[in-house]
């Protein structure tokens, strides 16, 4: 049976259409990935060969000279880096979890003058609170320590974290937690049992939230830290501003891209449950 000639047209702009929208996204994606591909190109450079002039250029001879510098150079702030993000975001997650589960299924006198608190928290800046946070971790003898990194950071992440357990405990039915009252479970037995095992995707949320800021914190590192606690965005900075006459871009083009790598494998591996996480407690929250 033939198609309708206003048929046929309207599949015509429909597929017009598609193929327009797949053109504007490629440009997009190109465009992204331009200065990837300058990054990556000029780090197997050798010191003679990089250079802005021939920065789209093919390496005539591949060399791994620029990535051991960065290795050598960075080493020290991708450990501190590893000890503050690692430890960091899983304590945040453990007590946004807690105080999310609190705040949804345990409620209190007052839980919603708390949880405006925790809100509020979230929309001071860090410059309002450097001053008063370094006395404290001076007077707490843990400034210019990693120890003192990892709470800084846990004390700022606590409202963001609580936000999204709790928007996302909001989704648990009422009758699984009222099931294990009636069964005995005390508030942290009901906890362990019954709304752990379903909390993966926002711990997946949490972890890549609050591993992303502290990898990349540079204000909390130098205004808190020391050299001995410095993250890899100090090095990274300290290396880029050396004021060296000949400058190795085949080195900082690696540094950028080794201290890229670590929050690039989390969104791998954790990335397909972010937005379900993100937007689980998005109609109910």
């Amino acid at each position: 049976m033939a198609r309708a000639p206003g048929a046929r047209a309207g599949g015509g702009r429909a597929r017009a259409w598609r193929m327009l929208r797949f053109a504007v996204l490629l440009a997009f994606v190109l465009v992204f990935l331009i200065p990837v591909y300058v990054l990556v190109v000029t780090s197997f450079k050798s010191l003679q060969e990089a250079d802005p002039s021939t920065a789209w250029n093919l390496p005539r001879h591949w060399g791994l000279g620029g990535w051991r510098a960065a290795w050598t150079s960075l080493r020290p702030g991708l450990e501190n880096s590893v000890k503050i993000a690692v430890s960091g975001s899983l304590i945040s997650a453990v007590l946004g979890s807690l105080n999310g589960y609190v705040l949804s299924k345990w409620r209190f006198p007052g839980a919603d003058a708390v949880f405006t608190l925790f809100l509020f928290g979230m929309f001071i800046p860090y410059q309002a609170v450097m001053i008063p946070l370094a006395g404290l971790l001076t007077h707490m003898e843990l400034v210019g320590t990693i120890r003192g990194l990892v709470l800084a950071h846990v004390v700022y992440g606590i409202p963001i974290c609580t936000l999204i357990f709790r928007n996302y405990y909001v989704t648990i039915p009422d009758e699984l937690i009222e099931a294990a009252r009636v069964d005995g479970a005390g508030m942290l037995r009901t906890y362990w049992s019954v709304v752990r095992p379903v909390s993966g995707p926002a711990f997946a949320v949490v972890l890549i939230w609050q591993f992303t800021s502290m990898w990349n914190d540079f204000l909390f590192a130098v205004f808190l830290g020391a050299p001995d606690s410095w993250p890899v965005t100090v090095l990274l900075n300290n290396t880029a501003g050396s004021g060296a006459a000949a400058v190795n871009y085949s080195q900082q083009m690696a540094e950028a891209l080794l201290a890229s790598l670590p929050t690039l494998l989390v969104y791998l591996l954790l990335g397909r449950f972010f937005m379900r996480g993100l937007m689980a407690g998005a109609l109910k929250g």
